[in-house]
Protein backbone atom coordinates (compact mmCIF):
# COMPACT_ATOMS: atom_id res chain seq x y z
CA UNK A 1 0.00 0.00 0.00
CA UNK A 2 1.01 3.58 -0.37
CA UNK A 3 2.70 5.82 2.17
CA UNK A 4 -0.27 8.13 2.53
CA UNK A 5 1.26 10.34 5.24
CA UNK A 6 4.22 11.17 3.03
CA UNK A 7 1.97 11.71 0.05
CA UNK A 8 -0.25 14.08 1.99
CA UNK A 9 2.59 16.14 3.41
CA UNK A 10 4.52 16.47 0.18
CA UNK A 11 3.44 19.35 -1.99
CA UNK A 12 4.67 19.28 -5.59
CA UNK A 13 6.59 22.23 -6.80
CA UNK A 14 4.73 24.72 -8.87
CA UNK A 15 6.37 26.48 -11.75
CA UNK A 16 5.48 27.75 -15.20
CA UNK A 17 5.47 24.76 -17.55
CA UNK A 18 6.69 26.95 -20.39
CA UNK A 19 9.50 28.52 -18.35
CA UNK A 20 12.78 28.62 -20.23
CA UNK A 21 15.98 27.51 -18.57
CA UNK A 22 17.77 30.55 -19.90
CA UNK A 23 15.26 33.18 -18.80
CA UNK A 24 17.10 36.20 -17.47
CA UNK A 25 16.49 37.42 -13.94
CA UNK A 26 15.58 41.13 -13.84
CA UNK A 27 18.38 43.43 -12.68
CA UNK A 28 16.36 44.73 -9.73
CA UNK A 29 16.09 41.15 -8.42
CA UNK A 30 19.78 40.40 -8.87
CA UNK A 31 20.81 43.45 -6.80
CA UNK A 32 20.68 42.42 -3.14
CA UNK A 33 19.27 44.65 -0.36
CA UNK A 34 22.82 45.19 0.86
CA UNK A 35 23.79 46.74 -2.46
CA UNK A 36 20.70 48.95 -2.42
CA UNK A 37 21.59 50.15 1.10
CA UNK A 38 25.17 50.92 0.08
CA UNK A 39 23.97 52.84 -2.98
CA UNK A 40 21.48 54.76 -0.83
CA UNK A 41 24.22 55.73 1.64
CA UNK A 42 26.64 56.87 -1.08
CA UNK A 43 23.86 58.78 -2.88
CA UNK A 44 22.85 60.48 0.37
CA UNK A 45 26.47 61.36 1.17
CA UNK A 46 26.97 62.81 -2.31
CA UNK A 47 23.79 64.89 -1.96
CA UNK A 48 24.92 66.15 1.44
CA UNK A 49 28.30 67.22 0.04
CA UNK A 50 26.73 68.92 -2.98
CA UNK A 51 24.44 70.94 -0.68
CA UNK A 52 27.57 72.45 0.91
CA UNK A 53 29.19 73.39 -2.38
CA UNK A 54 28.51 76.40 -4.59
CA UNK A 55 27.42 74.81 -7.82
CA UNK A 56 27.28 76.62 -11.20
CA UNK A 57 24.43 79.13 -11.25
CA UNK A 58 24.45 79.65 -7.48
CA UNK A 59 25.75 82.65 -5.61
CA UNK A 60 26.39 80.58 -2.50
CA UNK A 61 25.90 77.03 -1.22
CA UNK A 62 22.46 76.00 0.01
CA UNK A 63 23.86 74.87 3.38
CA UNK A 64 26.68 76.41 5.35
CA UNK A 65 29.72 74.19 5.77
CA UNK A 66 30.21 72.95 9.32
CA UNK A 67 33.18 74.04 11.38
CA UNK A 68 34.92 70.67 11.25
CA UNK A 69 33.53 69.47 7.92
CA UNK A 70 36.74 70.07 5.96
CA UNK A 71 39.14 69.49 8.85
CA UNK A 72 40.98 66.22 9.37
CA UNK A 73 38.76 65.22 12.28
CA UNK A 74 35.59 65.91 10.30
CA UNK A 75 36.83 63.96 7.30
CA UNK A 76 37.87 61.13 9.60
CA UNK A 77 34.38 60.90 11.09
CA UNK A 78 32.85 60.93 7.61
CA UNK A 79 35.19 58.14 6.51
CA UNK A 80 34.44 56.14 9.66
CA UNK A 81 30.68 56.64 9.18
CA UNK A 82 30.96 55.47 5.55
CA UNK A 83 32.91 52.37 6.65
CA UNK A 84 30.21 51.58 9.22
CA UNK A 85 27.49 52.05 6.60
CA UNK A 86 29.21 49.78 4.09
CA UNK A 87 29.78 47.17 6.79
CA UNK A 88 26.11 47.37 7.75
CA UNK A 89 25.11 47.02 4.10
CA UNK A 90 27.20 43.86 3.82
CA UNK A 91 25.53 42.43 6.95
CA UNK A 92 22.03 43.29 5.76
CA UNK A 93 21.67 40.16 3.61
CA UNK A 94 22.72 37.74 6.37
CA UNK A 95 22.07 39.51 9.71
CA UNK A 96 19.55 42.21 8.95
CA UNK A 97 19.19 43.57 12.50
CA UNK A 98 22.94 43.87 12.95
CA UNK A 99 23.19 45.62 9.59
CA UNK A 100 20.49 48.08 10.68
CA UNK A 101 22.46 48.85 13.85
CA UNK A 102 25.58 49.67 11.84
CA UNK A 103 23.61 51.94 9.52
CA UNK A 104 22.03 53.79 12.45
CA UNK A 105 25.44 54.30 14.06
CA UNK A 106 26.77 55.63 10.75
CA UNK A 107 23.87 58.08 10.44
CA UNK A 108 24.44 59.46 13.94
CA UNK A 109 28.21 59.69 13.53
CA UNK A 110 27.88 61.45 10.16
CA UNK A 111 25.70 64.18 11.68
CA UNK A 112 28.52 65.54 13.88
CA UNK A 113 30.93 66.89 11.22
CA UNK A 114 28.00 68.25 9.20
CA UNK A 115 27.07 70.71 11.96
CA UNK A 116 23.35 69.94 11.66
CA UNK A 117 20.67 70.10 14.32
CA UNK A 118 19.16 66.67 13.48
CA UNK A 119 20.07 63.58 11.54
CA UNK A 120 19.60 64.60 7.88
CA UNK A 121 17.08 62.68 5.80
CA UNK A 122 19.77 61.92 3.21
CA UNK A 123 21.76 60.01 5.85
CA UNK A 124 18.64 58.02 6.76
CA UNK A 125 18.02 56.67 3.24
CA UNK A 126 20.15 53.59 3.87
CA UNK A 127 18.30 53.05 7.17
CA UNK A 128 15.02 53.20 5.26
CA UNK A 129 16.28 50.53 2.86
CA UNK A 130 17.19 48.32 5.81
CA UNK A 131 13.77 48.88 7.43
CA UNK A 132 12.02 47.93 4.20
CA UNK A 133 14.16 44.81 3.82
CA UNK A 134 13.47 43.67 7.38
CA UNK A 135 9.74 44.41 7.07
CA UNK A 136 9.50 42.34 3.87
CA UNK A 137 11.71 39.37 4.74
CA UNK A 138 11.70 39.01 8.52
CA UNK A 139 8.99 37.95 11.02
CA UNK A 140 6.66 40.55 12.48
CA UNK A 141 8.28 40.79 15.91
CA UNK A 142 11.74 41.31 14.46
CA UNK A 143 10.49 44.00 12.08
CA UNK A 144 8.68 45.76 14.92
CA UNK A 145 11.86 45.79 17.01
CA UNK A 146 13.73 47.20 14.01
CA UNK A 147 11.35 50.12 13.46
CA UNK A 148 11.30 50.88 17.20
CA UNK A 149 15.11 50.93 17.18
CA UNK A 150 15.21 53.31 14.19
CA UNK A 151 12.61 55.63 15.71
CA UNK A 152 14.32 55.47 19.11
CA UNK A 153 17.69 56.52 17.66
CA UNK A 154 16.18 59.54 15.89
CA UNK A 155 14.22 60.59 18.98
CA UNK A 156 17.21 59.96 21.25
CA UNK A 157 19.45 62.16 19.11
CA UNK A 158 16.83 64.91 19.26
CA UNK A 159 16.33 64.52 23.02
CA UNK A 160 20.07 64.71 23.76
CA UNK A 161 20.36 68.01 21.88
CA UNK A 162 17.35 69.43 23.71
CA UNK A 163 18.66 68.33 27.12
CA UNK A 164 22.08 69.78 26.35
CA UNK A 165 20.51 73.14 25.50
CA UNK A 166 21.53 72.99 21.85
CA UNK A 167 19.27 73.87 18.96
CA UNK A 168 17.30 70.90 17.64
CA UNK A 169 15.90 70.34 14.17
CA UNK A 170 12.48 69.08 15.21
CA UNK A 171 11.00 69.44 11.71
CA UNK A 172 13.84 67.45 10.15
CA UNK A 173 13.46 64.75 12.81
CA UNK A 174 9.73 64.52 12.12
CA UNK A 175 10.43 64.12 8.39
CA UNK A 176 12.92 61.35 9.15
CA UNK A 177 10.46 59.58 11.45
CA UNK A 178 7.59 59.90 8.95
CA UNK A 179 9.70 58.47 6.14
CA UNK A 180 10.87 55.55 8.28
CA UNK A 181 7.31 54.75 9.37
CA UNK A 182 5.97 54.93 5.81
CA UNK A 183 8.74 52.68 4.47
CA UNK A 184 8.16 50.12 7.24
CA UNK A 185 4.39 50.06 6.63
CA UNK A 186 4.94 49.63 2.90
CA UNK A 187 7.33 46.73 3.55
CA UNK A 188 4.81 45.03 5.85
CA UNK A 189 2.14 45.43 3.17
CA UNK A 190 4.41 43.81 0.58
CA UNK A 191 5.11 40.92 2.96
CA UNK A 192 1.42 40.35 3.62
CA UNK A 193 0.69 40.34 -0.10
CA UNK A 194 3.45 37.81 -0.71
CA UNK A 195 2.26 35.55 2.09
CA UNK A 196 -1.28 35.72 0.76
CA UNK A 197 -0.06 34.89 -2.76
CA UNK A 198 1.93 31.91 -1.44
CA UNK A 199 -1.09 30.64 0.50
CA UNK A 200 -3.29 31.05 -2.57
CA UNK A 201 -0.84 29.12 -4.75
CA UNK A 202 -0.53 26.35 -2.15
CA UNK A 203 -4.31 26.14 -1.77
CA UNK A 204 -4.82 26.04 -5.54
CA UNK A 205 -2.18 23.33 -5.89
CA UNK A 206 -3.87 21.31 -3.16
CA UNK A 207 -7.23 21.70 -4.90
CA UNK A 208 -5.63 20.57 -8.15
CA UNK A 209 -4.33 17.42 -6.43
CA UNK A 210 -7.72 16.69 -4.87
CA UNK A 211 -9.50 17.34 -8.15
CA UNK A 212 -7.16 14.92 -9.93
CA UNK A 213 -7.83 12.29 -7.26
CA UNK A 214 -11.56 12.72 -7.73
CA UNK A 215 -11.14 12.37 -11.46
CA UNK A 216 -9.15 9.16 -10.92
CA UNK A 217 -11.91 7.91 -8.63
CA UNK A 218 -14.53 8.54 -11.31
CA UNK A 219 -12.40 6.78 -13.89
CA UNK A 220 -11.86 3.87 -11.53
CA UNK A 221 -15.63 3.71 -11.09
CA UNK A 222 -16.01 3.44 -14.88
CA UNK A 223 -13.32 0.77 -15.05
CA UNK A 224 -14.95 -1.29 -12.31
CA UNK A 225 -18.37 -0.89 -13.92
CA UNK A 226 -16.91 -2.07 -17.23
CA UNK A 227 -15.31 -5.10 -15.55
CA UNK A 228 -18.53 -5.96 -13.71
CA UNK A 229 -20.36 -5.78 -17.03
CA UNK A 230 -17.92 -8.28 -18.51
CA UNK A 231 -18.33 -10.53 -15.47
CA UNK A 232 -22.13 -10.40 -15.82
CA UNK A 233 -21.99 -11.22 -19.54
CA UNK A 234 -19.56 -14.09 -19.08
CA UNK A 235 -21.56 -15.46 -16.14
CA UNK A 236 -24.73 -15.40 -18.22
CA UNK A 237 -22.97 -17.14 -21.10
CA UNK A 238 -21.57 -19.80 -18.75
CA UNK A 239 -25.01 -20.45 -17.29
CA UNK A 240 -26.44 -21.04 -20.76
CA UNK A 241 -23.77 -23.48 -21.97
CA UNK A 242 -22.69 -25.20 -18.75
CA UNK A 243 -24.75 -28.34 -19.53
CA UNK A 244 -24.13 -28.67 -23.29
CA UNK A 245 -20.67 -27.07 -23.70
CA UNK A 246 -18.82 -27.29 -20.37
CA UNK A 247 -15.51 -26.31 -22.02
CA UNK A 248 -17.02 -22.94 -23.02
CA UNK A 249 -18.35 -22.52 -19.50
CA UNK A 250 -14.85 -23.12 -18.13
CA UNK A 251 -13.45 -20.53 -20.53
CA UNK A 252 -16.09 -18.00 -19.43
CA UNK A 253 -15.32 -18.67 -15.78
CA UNK A 254 -11.64 -18.11 -16.50
CA UNK A 255 -12.44 -14.75 -18.05
CA UNK A 256 -14.51 -13.89 -14.98
CA UNK A 257 -11.63 -14.79 -12.67
CA UNK A 258 -9.11 -12.77 -14.72
CA UNK A 259 -11.32 -9.67 -14.88
CA UNK A 260 -12.13 -9.88 -11.16
CA UNK A 261 -8.50 -10.27 -10.08
CA UNK A 262 -7.32 -7.42 -12.26
CA UNK A 263 -10.07 -5.13 -11.03
CA UNK A 264 -9.25 -5.92 -7.40
CA UNK A 265 -5.56 -5.29 -8.05
CA UNK A 266 -6.32 -1.89 -9.55
CA UNK A 267 -8.55 -1.00 -6.62
CA UNK A 268 -5.81 -1.92 -4.14
CA UNK A 269 -3.37 0.34 -5.99
CA UNK A 270 -5.73 3.31 -5.92
CA UNK A 271 -8.24 3.30 -3.10
CA UNK A 272 -5.80 3.73 -0.22
CA UNK A 273 -4.63 7.13 -1.44
CA UNK A 274 -8.05 8.23 -2.63
CA UNK A 275 -9.57 7.70 0.83
CA UNK A 276 -7.20 10.39 2.14
CA UNK A 277 -8.55 13.00 -0.26
CA UNK A 278 -11.32 15.13 1.26
CA UNK A 279 -12.86 17.04 -1.60
CA UNK A 280 -13.28 20.78 -0.85
CA UNK A 281 -16.64 22.37 -1.74
CA UNK A 282 -15.16 24.65 -4.41
CA UNK A 283 -13.63 22.20 -6.85
CA UNK A 284 -13.35 23.95 -10.24
CA UNK A 285 -16.22 23.06 -12.55
CA UNK A 286 -14.01 21.89 -15.40
CA UNK A 287 -12.66 19.02 -13.30
CA UNK A 288 -16.11 17.53 -12.78
CA UNK A 289 -16.74 16.49 -16.38
CA UNK A 290 -19.01 13.55 -16.96
CA UNK A 291 -17.26 10.26 -17.80
CA UNK A 292 -17.04 9.20 -21.43
CA UNK A 293 -20.04 6.93 -22.11
CA UNK A 294 -17.91 4.82 -24.46
CA UNK A 295 -15.76 3.73 -21.54
CA UNK A 296 -12.41 4.94 -20.16
CA UNK A 297 -9.76 5.60 -22.83
CA UNK A 298 -6.31 4.04 -22.99
CA UNK A 299 -3.18 4.00 -25.13
CA UNK A 300 -5.25 2.55 -27.96
CA UNK A 301 -6.79 6.03 -28.30
CA UNK A 302 -3.42 7.74 -28.94
CA UNK A 303 -3.95 7.97 -32.69
CA UNK A 304 -7.32 9.61 -32.13
CA UNK A 305 -5.66 12.07 -29.71
CA UNK A 306 -3.00 12.88 -32.32
CA UNK A 307 -5.67 13.48 -34.96
CA UNK A 308 -7.67 15.78 -32.68
CA UNK A 309 -4.55 17.74 -31.69
CA UNK A 310 -3.55 18.09 -35.33
CA UNK A 311 -6.87 19.80 -35.96
CA UNK A 312 -5.91 22.29 -33.23
CA UNK A 313 -2.74 23.24 -35.15
CA UNK A 314 -0.12 21.00 -33.49
CA UNK A 315 1.19 18.03 -35.46
CA UNK A 316 1.68 15.05 -33.12
CA UNK A 317 4.04 12.22 -34.00
CA UNK A 318 3.42 8.97 -32.07
CA UNK A 319 6.41 6.64 -31.67
CA UNK A 320 6.00 3.18 -30.16
CA UNK A 321 9.23 1.53 -29.07
CA UNK A 322 9.23 -2.18 -28.31
CA UNK A 323 6.40 -4.66 -28.63
CA UNK A 324 3.14 -3.46 -26.99
CA UNK A 325 2.12 -5.69 -24.07
CA UNK A 326 -1.00 -6.06 -21.95
CA UNK A 327 -1.52 -3.31 -19.37
CA UNK A 328 -3.81 -3.17 -16.34
CA UNK A 329 -6.77 -0.82 -16.88
CA UNK A 330 -5.55 1.73 -14.31
CA UNK A 331 -2.03 1.88 -15.79
CA UNK A 332 -3.41 2.10 -19.33
CA UNK A 333 -5.81 4.88 -18.37
CA UNK A 334 -3.21 6.85 -16.37
CA UNK A 335 -0.73 6.60 -19.24
CA UNK A 336 -3.27 8.06 -21.63
CA UNK A 337 -4.23 10.86 -19.23
CA UNK A 338 -0.58 11.89 -18.73
CA UNK A 339 -0.01 12.01 -22.49
CA UNK A 340 -3.30 13.84 -23.04
CA UNK A 341 -2.50 16.54 -20.44
CA UNK A 342 1.06 16.93 -21.77
CA UNK A 343 -0.16 17.45 -25.33
CA UNK A 344 -2.78 19.89 -24.02
CA UNK A 345 0.02 21.90 -22.36
CA UNK A 346 1.86 22.03 -25.70
CA UNK A 347 -1.25 23.40 -27.42
CA UNK A 348 -1.98 25.94 -24.66
CA UNK A 349 1.42 27.19 -23.61
CA UNK A 350 4.34 26.35 -25.91
CA UNK A 351 3.62 28.09 -29.22
CA UNK A 352 5.10 25.01 -30.92
CA UNK A 353 3.60 23.61 -34.11
CA UNK A 354 4.59 20.01 -33.44
CA UNK A 355 5.43 17.56 -30.67
CA UNK A 356 6.47 13.92 -30.30
CA UNK A 357 4.91 11.24 -28.11
CA UNK A 358 7.10 8.23 -27.32
CA UNK A 359 5.67 5.10 -25.68
CA UNK A 360 8.50 2.76 -24.66
CA UNK A 361 7.54 -0.86 -23.91
CA UNK A 362 11.08 -2.30 -23.84
CA UNK A 363 11.33 -2.60 -20.05
CA UNK A 364 8.97 -5.43 -19.02
CA UNK A 365 8.42 -3.85 -15.58
CA UNK A 366 8.08 -0.17 -16.54
CA UNK A 367 6.18 1.78 -19.17
CA UNK A 368 8.08 4.93 -20.17
CA UNK A 369 6.14 7.86 -21.62
CA UNK A 370 7.78 10.96 -23.13
CA UNK A 371 6.26 14.08 -24.68
CA UNK A 372 8.64 16.61 -26.23
CA UNK A 373 8.18 19.83 -28.14
CA UNK A 374 10.93 21.91 -29.80
CA UNK A 375 9.67 25.23 -28.45
CA UNK A 376 8.05 28.13 -30.32
CA UNK A 377 7.90 27.65 -34.08
CA UNK A 378 9.43 30.14 -36.55
CA UNK A 379 7.50 33.36 -36.96
CA UNK A 380 5.85 32.35 -40.22
CA UNK A 381 4.54 29.09 -38.69
CA UNK A 382 4.05 30.26 -35.13
CA UNK A 383 0.71 29.33 -33.65
CA UNK A 384 -1.04 31.63 -31.20
CA UNK A 385 -1.08 30.29 -27.66
CA UNK A 386 -4.51 29.77 -26.21
CA UNK A 387 -3.37 30.39 -22.63
CA UNK A 388 -6.41 28.56 -21.26
CA UNK A 389 -6.42 26.34 -18.20
CA UNK A 390 -5.52 26.72 -14.57
CA UNK A 391 -1.79 26.15 -15.03
CA UNK A 392 -1.75 23.21 -12.60
CA UNK A 393 -1.68 20.37 -15.17
CA UNK A 394 1.79 19.29 -14.02
CA UNK A 395 0.50 18.98 -10.46
CA UNK A 396 -2.27 16.64 -11.58
CA UNK A 397 0.07 14.54 -13.71
CA UNK A 398 2.58 14.21 -10.89
CA UNK A 399 -0.19 13.15 -8.51
CA UNK A 400 -1.57 10.57 -10.95
CA UNK A 401 1.87 9.03 -11.56
CA UNK A 402 2.65 9.12 -7.82
CA UNK A 403 -0.48 7.11 -7.03
CA UNK A 404 0.95 4.31 -9.17
CA UNK A 405 4.36 4.53 -7.47
CA UNK A 406 5.85 5.91 -10.67
CA UNK A 407 8.34 8.67 -11.42
CA UNK A 408 7.49 11.97 -13.09
CA UNK A 409 9.79 14.69 -14.41
CA UNK A 410 9.07 17.83 -16.42
CA UNK A 411 11.32 20.66 -17.47
CA UNK A 412 13.01 22.54 -20.31
CA UNK A 413 15.08 20.55 -22.81
CA UNK A 414 18.79 21.41 -23.18
CA UNK A 415 18.30 22.35 -26.83
CA UNK A 416 15.11 24.32 -26.25
CA UNK A 417 11.51 23.34 -25.85
CA UNK A 418 9.99 21.24 -23.09
CA UNK A 419 9.97 17.57 -22.08
CA UNK A 420 7.61 15.55 -19.88
CA UNK A 421 8.65 12.02 -18.84
CA UNK A 422 6.70 9.47 -16.79
CA UNK A 423 7.79 5.98 -15.66
CA UNK A 424 4.78 3.82 -14.76
CA UNK A 425 5.42 0.45 -13.07
CA UNK A 426 3.65 -2.48 -14.74
CA UNK A 427 2.71 -5.34 -12.37
CA UNK A 428 3.99 -8.74 -13.54
CA UNK A 429 1.48 -10.94 -15.30
CA UNK A 430 -0.84 -8.03 -16.03
CA UNK A 431 -4.05 -8.84 -17.84
CA UNK A 432 -5.05 -6.90 -20.99
CA UNK A 433 -6.77 -3.56 -20.48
Amino acid sequence: MYNLGLMTRHRPAIYDPRMSASSAVPLRERVTPGWWAALAWLAGLLFTVLLRMRLPGQEEADVLVGVVFLRWDGLTMLALATALALRGSALLDRRATAGLGHLLAAAVLCSFPLGVTAIPLAQYLAVDVALYTIAVHRPRKESERAVLLAVGVALGHLAIRLLAGWSAGTTTALAVLSTAGAVWLFGRSVRQNRLHADETRARTAEQAVVAERLRIAREMHDTVAHSIGIVALQAGAARLVIDKRPELAREALGEIETASRETLAGLRRMLGALRAADAPPDIPADTAAEPDPSGPPGLAALDRLAETTGAAGVRVTVRRVGAPRPLPPDVDLSAFRVLQESVTNVVRHSGADRCTITVDHRDPETLVLTVEDPGPAPEERRRERTGAGSGYGLVGMRERVGLLHGEFTAGPRPGGGFRVTAHLPVPPGAAPA
